[in-house]
């Protein structure tokens, strides 16, 4: 007994006291305007300055497409209001995957971690950083188009910046959240203010016979949903840092009917504002709709939306980043990753070996990226873990009616959402078929191969912890514990 203090200040292999370790966690450093702002923050990126031309390509007609628009945030806003029941019953970081893992069991857990974090995340990460390249190289090729070296370098720049502030501090990355959210937010206001000025003057002729020529088939709809939910994405991503909320059972579900409701007030005004401005077909021909837009309405002074867009991507980018991190993060601590990944820097408390893994593997996703087609898979494979997340609420809602629930949702809501996410996963393969959905369902099923030998047999071998040791030793990094 005499020996115990001597023990607790006795250092571990990576250079800390062991009551040090024992203390390492996450802060609660998020309140609610940085939640709003996360949520906010991250769904407003490249989509609504890109999508909207593929939005109104698959529907054929300019008032299907604001359909389209105004379901997506619906479907975004059950889907969050879902999400924040479990995120007040089950008070964990990690969002999909935890509860996953909480209701369905490892396996289903870590397909999910296994395909969100070698793939979705990182793809999402990279396209969002190619579009914030794209708008910042192009201002330096005015007359012709942006030579590609130059594009991927610039993303590349911009993901090796955001996971340096990821590392360093989680204050530095919400505040540079809550500034970009601002901007962004200012100039979609000037864009939606512009076309509300035309429609004042009576330019309403891209509104007239708002549903003619639209498309109606099973396919071409579910396509249309993907493009738009790209720019809804991030409804969830205040789930998966739950740790680091305060008072998440109040703040939860508040952020999100603030945030969600707000955005897609503004893509529906914005996407009006394009359609006063623009006609149908020239809104299709368009590489880059709000610089378009800018164009005829602001004529040299077309740079503030060029800057609006970098400003926007930029900060969705970080958001992203900032829950991917922890996604890949709470794998590992739950032993599905390897145990470095569940490590935070003892000064910092930041998760950054998980942040320096994810950055490696944006990186990769920069080399052979396409937009359309990170969308798409992006798409295809993230409603497919919602589809399984919700069946989870509904199972407890039936099964554990008793759980405490400081919030609570009707019971028709997860299911609505259940519904939109079976649709969304086979719609596409339904309605146009290919090849890459079957890659896809492979790579997903390919993580048994790991899964098995791994976590299931707890395979581990010898030099794994030398290395583990070693790294600690290089990043300054300790085991962490739960937030309460």
């Amino acid at each position: 007994m005499e020996n115990k203090k001597e023990t607790d200040s006795q250092p571990l292999s990576d250079g800390t006291s062991r009551k040090e370790s024992e203390n390492v966690c996450l802060k609660r450093e998020l309140g609610l305007p940085s939640a709003v702002s996360l949520i906010a923050g991250t769904m407003i990126g490249s989509g609504i300055f890109m999508s909207p031309q593929w939005v109104l390509y698959h529907m054929g007609s300019p008032g299907a497409s604001l359909l389209i628009w105004a379901s997506c945030g619906l479907l975004a806003m059950l889907g969050a209001l879902s999400y924040a029941e479990l995120g007040t019953v089950i008070k964990e970081s990690g969002g999909e995957y935890i509860y996953i893992l909480r209701n369905s069991g490892p396996l289903l857990a870590f397909l999910l971690a296994y395909t969100s974090v070698i793939v979705v995340r990182p793809a999402g990460i990279a396209g969002i950083s190619l579009s914030f390249a794209e708008y910042v190289v192009a201002s330096f090729y005015p007359d012709c188009p942006s030579p590609t070296v130059a594009v991927k370098f610039t993303a590349a720049a911009c993901i090796l910046v955001l996971g340096i502030i990821n590392c360093l501090n989680v204050k530095l990355s919400t505040s540079i959240m809550n500034i970009f959210t601002t901007a962004k937010l200012l100039v979609l206001l000037l864009i939606i203010v512009g076309g509300m000025v035309l429609l004042a003057k009576g330019h309403t002729q891209g509104l007239q016979n708002a549903f003619d020529n639209t498309a109606t088939g099973f396919g071409p709809v579910g396509v249309a949903f993907y493009q738009g939910l790209w720019s809804y994405d991030g409804w969830n991503n205040l789930n998966y840092v739950t740790e680091e909320l305060k008072k998440p059972e109040v703040n939860l579900p508040r952020a999100v009917m603030i945030a969600i409701p707000l955005v897609t007030c503004v893509y529906l005004l914005v996407n009006v504002s394009y359609f006063v401005a623009m006609t149908p077909r020239e809104l299709l021909s368009s590489d880059a709709v709000a610089i378009s837009w800018g164009v005829k309405l602001l004529g040299t002074w077309t740079w503030i939306i060029s800057l609006g867009v970098a400003l926007s991507t930029f900060g969705s980018a970080n958001g992203t980043f900032f829950t991917g991190g922890r996604l890949c993060y709470v794998a590992a601590r739950e032993g599905h990753l390897p145990d470095i990944l569940s490590m935070a820097n003892v000064k910092r408390l930041t998760p950054s070996p998980a942040l320096i893994f994810t950055t490696a593997i944006s990186l990769i996703m920069i080399i052979p990226s396409d937009f359309s087609s990170i969308v798409n898979f992006f798409s295809f494979t993230a409603w497919l873990f919602y589809g399984i997340t919700i069946a989870g609420l509904l199972y407890m809602k039936i099964k554990k009616p008793d759980l405490p629930r400081p919030y609570k949702v009707p019971i028709v809501i997860p299911i609505i959402v259940q519904i939109a996410s079976v649709y969304l996963v086979l719609a596409p393969i339904i309605g146009s078929p290919q090849l890459e959905y079957l890659y896809v369902v492979l790579f997903i099923l390919s993580g048994l191969i790991v899964y098995i030998p791994v976590v299931h047999y707890k395979w581990s071998p010898k030099c794994f912890r030398s290395v583990t040791l070693q790294l600690q030793l290089l990043l300054q990094v300790a085991p962490t514990n739960k937030n309460d």
